[in-house]
């Protein structure tokens, strides 16, 4: 006999043996997980569900898209008999009706070497968590370091998300402006720096606030020469974060004048710029941009036989897990990363199929993680 294939051919295969005890077909038992289910080895269908729950295909369908439209006793019945068959729901199908994904489109960066910094592991987690809460799920993708914009349009014209979270929102970057342009719904984490028109909805942590509030904390401790260790001048961030050093000083009317340095975001730059300033600028304390840079300051200490916290005060940013197990523990600026993700989401919920309009920006506060790198200025008369 012949058996048409998937794509149209034919093959020959041997012909069928009778068998004299063979049952018909309407014999044949079917054989179930339990009374009530499923095939062994069948995914349940929305059909097992109905019939389990002795109900309507519809009214199955309603209790997994619009469980309102049903009466209380009802979605029970049908919500117990999902859990008990274990059914999950055809997502590809429910897009094709809702014209939604329910997926969030998160581009992910590589990690860079000579770094110690994980506030992006963090902010995925609690975005993660943040989605599932609201309904969404996260898609994570990646694309070629030299191209910002890679992966979107693909992403964009398949319809396989439903929004983006944009993350990368330095000076230059074009993927805000790329979706803006095309209507595509995103919430930023971060602010619009390059662009103060932008009506884009965002989030962002208020950089300048934690590092006033680092220096403050140093010059509450007798520090009066409170070095900076920052990024070079293109970066917004490390300028914003920059601010507030500067406020602080100047507010206690201390001169920042040779106490500042402006590197590259890595530990080794973090060590030379740190070991310039001690011999040149003689300061009691740093407060620096990240705790990869603030690592490098202790490097420096521990060569010239230094103890943070005792010698010489150190405050990093972000408090990385690193911050939280070296030794001395490093003192840092918290970012409230659970809570950016919650207002991401929250954000993200006023974009997605609505009306395009101008959205406000939110800006939270970071706190100050207070360890033994942090100590008061060293009695030089002792």
């Amino acid at each position: 006999m012949f058996v048409r294939t998937a794509g149209g051919g034919h093959v020959e295969s041997e012909p069928a043996r009778r068998r004299p005890s063979s049952p018909a077909p309407s014999q044949v038992p079917r054989h179930v997980s339990e009374p009530g289910g499923v095939p062994s080895g069948s995914p349940p269908t929305l059909a097992d569900v109905a019939e389990r729950a002795g109900v309507s295909r519809q009214t199955v369908s309603n209790a997994v898209n619009s469980p309102d439209l049903l009466r209380p006793d009802t979605l029970a019945r049908v919500q117990q008999a999902i859990a008990d068959l274990g059914y999950l729901p055809n997502r590809a199908a429910r897009n094709l009706r809702t014209r939604a994904s329910h997926l969030i489109g998160l581009r992910i960066a590589a990690a860079q070497e000579g770094t110690a910094n994980a506030t992006m592991d963090r902010f995925v987690h609690s975005l993660v968590d943040a989605s599932r809460e609201a309904g969404y799920h996260v898609l994570l993708f990646s694309g070629d370091a030299s191209d910002p914009l890679a992966g979107y349009d693909d992403l964009l014209r398949s319809t396989a998300v439903d929004a983006f979270v944009v993350t990368d929102t330095y000076l230059g970057n074009p993927q805000a402006r790329w979706l803006d342009d095309r209507r595509a719904p995103f919430v930023a984490f971060g602010r619009p720096w390059d662009d103060g028109a932008a009506g884009h909805a965002w989030v962002d942590v208020d950089g300048a606030a934690g590092c006033e509030l680092a220096t403050a904390h140093l010059l509450d401790k007798g520090h009066t020469r409170v070095a900076w260790i920052g990024w070079h001048k293109d970066s917004r961030i490390g300028e914003d974060r920059r601010s507030g050093w500067h406020r602080a000083m100047h507010d206690r009317d201390l001169s920042t004048t040779g106490l500042a340095s402006r590197v590259e975001d890595t530990v080794t730059s973090g060590r030379s710029a740190s070991a310039v300033l001690l011999d040149e600028a003689a300061p009691t304390a740093f407060v620096c941009a990240s705790d990869t840079l603030a690592m490098g300051v202790l490097h420096t200490l521990g060569e010239r036989g230094l103890r943070a916290g005792d010698d010489v005060a150190v405050v990093g940013f972000d408090d990385s897990l690193t911050a939280q197990v070296v030794r001395p523990g490093l003192s840092s600026v918290r970012q409230p990363l659970e809570q950016v993700a919650v207002e991401v989401v929250r954000a993200l919920e006023q974009v997605v199929g609505r009306p395009r309009t101008r959205h406000r920006g939110v800006l939270l506060s970071p706190t100050l993680e207070v360890r033994d790198s942090s100590g008061p200025v060293r009695d030089t008369a002792q």
